[in-house]
């Protein structure tokens, strides 16, 4: 008899629905951010594939102190550098939490009896310690005053090389041991630590430790680091808190009100200090005189109606360098001010930029303590023949009256130029009997004619009696010397500048707080003084007594590694109380780093934030901010060339 057999089920197609299809096929968020790959073969690290390979090592706290102070317990590690940190943290029931702390109870008191038999006192001590804080942690817990918490904590360091790995793992592990934290990596288990460190809130690394309430709060980053003053202009913003930062270059709580700014080349050096003069100028009544070696500055004069003035050898603007001015000084006895006429250091001053020009480019070692001696002997001379001395009186024509003992309306004599004291070198080496300095009075002669409008010198632009004079109400002077060549005429300019600028602007302002202007003095690109030890010397005196007289010194600069290899130039650093950095260069953050005692986060923030980001240390608070000018002070704040000619080609049209 034979079976029929069965006819074969034959199972429908089914139908796929179109949008089904699409959507299977569709990228997702996590095709968008994935890197190329991850190499996971390493026991003790990941390989993330990408455009760059990058090196990823996963560490688990492994021990914790036996105490947790607030907020430091991990403070280390969340501003450690390029690190992703997490916290898992689940609650444990109070029925759980009284079975285990009763069970602690008797396992301690069994130890205590033991311990007590064996005479063992100190160990007994201990034990009964520890059986009264478990007892009372019982008792919080059963009257609602405390929980407990099981929490896992990882972190994950990342670094562009094998050995930076290594290395940031070695000082991790050393920083957290300063707080009694023990770390590990994740051995044989970096693949699921990593993922564990992912947001996606699945712990697949269960080493857990036991909080209770007060401890478990310790874990939290609730710190950031706030600065700003109670009134000031709004600088930028907190990029941690989104508040907005006022700053007050004149605040008495600052113990000076010099600023430094550093920054690679398009990192907003330009932005941020145009932001703070218009911001200054606009809110505050702040004056402002810029030193502008790039030429940046003459829209921001416009702006403010402020001045703007070209130094170039083409131009008919003569600004002397033996210009001197009184001064009004306070008394420390009586308070009282009186005018005074300090002969001795402007001849210093002179002396010292007549030393960089006889230098010159070469920076030559033939300038020596004699060449010094005869150039600042004739610059008194000059000064002596003319009958100006200490006398305040010696300035001023006889034939003027004194009105309130201002010397209002009583004309000044002629100043001694760079002409007549290169006449008077001449006329000296004539005269001259001495040996040893024959050589030098044959070098002046040879390398300073240059500088003479008479002989029509090439730099002879500093020849000549002013034709341009600083005045008070000012809002905005700029002071362009972007025409001038860049190696050292431009250097020269600066030094010769910032000890005009000293006399005509500086010392004009009181030194009673009350009658004092508030005024700022900004030199742009200062790491071309650097090569030049006569100009660094006037620029750090500038620094150190600039406060004296309600005067800010604002130093930008791009290149922190000339200063750091200066000792010289230390005083600009130490006397300036606010210090802004933006984006640095690799090559500088280290230096950085090491002066200014930054943390790795901060280090490796600032070699990676964008335009107008950076670091703000204000005395002892520092802060991440990002300065964000509004549109219309764009309009002349913009230093990038392409956006400039951009808006032009709008406008046009």
């Amino acid at each position: 008899m034979f079976k029929k057999k069965k006819k074969e089920q034959i199972e429908p197609i089914k139908q796929t629905k179109k949008e089904d299809f699409l959507s299977a096929n569709a990228s997702n968020l996590k095709d968008l951010i994935a890197p190329a790959g991850i190499n996971a073969g390493n026991v003790n690290h990941l390989e993330i594939v990408s455009s760059s390979t990058r090196y990823a090592r996963t560490m688990l706290v492994s021990t914790i102190p036996r105490m947790c102070t607030f907020p430091e317990f991990l403070r280390s590690m969340y501003t450690f550098g390029d690190v992703n940190v997490s916290v898992f943290i689940n609650p444990v029931s109070e029925s759980t939490s009284q079975t285990e702390l009763n069970r602690t109870i008797n396992e301690l008191e069994s130890e205590r009896i033991v311990a007590l038999d064996r005479g063992d006192i100190n160990r007994e001590r201990i034990l009964a310690q520890k059986r009264a804080e478990a007892e009372e942690l019982r008792d919080e817990i059963a009257s609602g005053f405390n929980k407990l918490f099981e929490s896992s904590i990882l972190c994950t360091l990342f670094a562009y090389s094998l050995d930076d790995l290594d290395k940031y793992t070695e000082l991790l592990a050393s920083e957290m041991s300063k707080t009694l934290i023990g770390v590990k990596p994740a051995w044989a288990l970096q693949d699921e630590a990593f993922r564990s460190n992912m947001p996606y809130g699945e712990n697949k690394i269960n080493k857990k430790h036991t909080f209770d309430r007060r401890s478990m709060s310790t874990v939290f980053p609730f710190f950031t680091s706030e600065v700003g003053h109670d009134k000031g202009i709004p600088l930028a913003f907190n990029r941690q808190t989104g508040l907005p930062i006022l700053f007050d270059n004149f605040s008495p709580t600052l113990t000076n009100y010099n600023m430094v700014i550093f920054g690679k080349s398009g990192a907003g050096k330009g932005v941020t200090i145009k932001t703070l003069t218009a911001r200054s100028s606009v809110l505050m009544g702040i004056e402002s005189l810029a030193l502008d070696a790039e030429g940046e500055y003459g829209v921001v004069a416009e702006a403010l109606g402020g001045v703007n003035v070209t130094i170039s050898p083409n131009s008919k603007t003569i600004i002397n360098l033996f210009d001197l001015e009184p001064e009004t000084v306070k008394d420390e006895i009586t308070g009282k001010e009186r005018v005074v006429l300090n002969i001795e250091n402007k001849v210093e001053d002179v002396t010292q930029a007549l030393l960089t020009m006889a230098r010159g480019s070469t920076r030559s070692t033939e300038v020596n303590e004699l060449t010094k001696q005869i150039i600042s002997e004739s610059v008194y001379e000059e000064y002596k023949s003319r009958g100006i001395t200490n006398d305040i009186n010696s300035l001023y024509v006889n034939d003027g009256p004194i009105i309130n003992r201002t010397f209002l309306g009583r004309p000044k004599k002629e100043m001694p130029t760079i002409g007549s004291w290169y006449k008077r070198i001449l006329i000296n080496a004539e005269k001259n009997t001495n040996q040893d300095y024959r050589f030098h009075y044959s070098y002046l002669i040879k390398v300073m004619k240059q500088y003479v409008r008479e002989y029509n010198g090439q730099m002879a632009y500093f020849d000549g009696q002013s034709t341009f004079d600083l005045l008070d109400g000012i809002p905005f002077i700029n002071l362009d010397i972007s025409n001038l060549e860049e190696r050292f005429a431009r250097p020269l300019a600066q030094q010769i500048l910032l000890s005009w600028i000293w006399e005509k602007y500086v010392k004009k302002n009181s030194e009673d707080r009350t009658k004092a202007v508030q005024k700022r003095v900004l030199v742009d690109e200062a790491w071309m003084l650097l090569p030049y030890p006569e100009a660094v010397d006037f620029l750090n005196t500038m620094a150190r007594r600039a406060r004296k007289r309600n005067v800010s010194l604002a130093v930008v600069s791009q290149k922190f590694q000339d200063f750091y290899e200066k000792p010289e130039v230390q005083a600009v650093l130490t006397s300036s109380d606010t210090k802004l950095f933006l984006a640095q260069d690799k090559s500088e953050i280290d230096y950085i780093k090491e002066v200014f005692k930054l943390s790795e986060g901060e280090a490796y923030f600032l070699t990676t934030c964008s335009r107008g980001e950076g670091l703000l240390k204000v005395g002892e608070d520092t802060a991440i901010i990002a300065i964000k000018p509004t549109r219309k002070e764009f309009e002349f704040v913009e230093t990038n060339l392409n956006v400039i000619r951009k808006r032009e080609k709008k406008d046009k049209k």
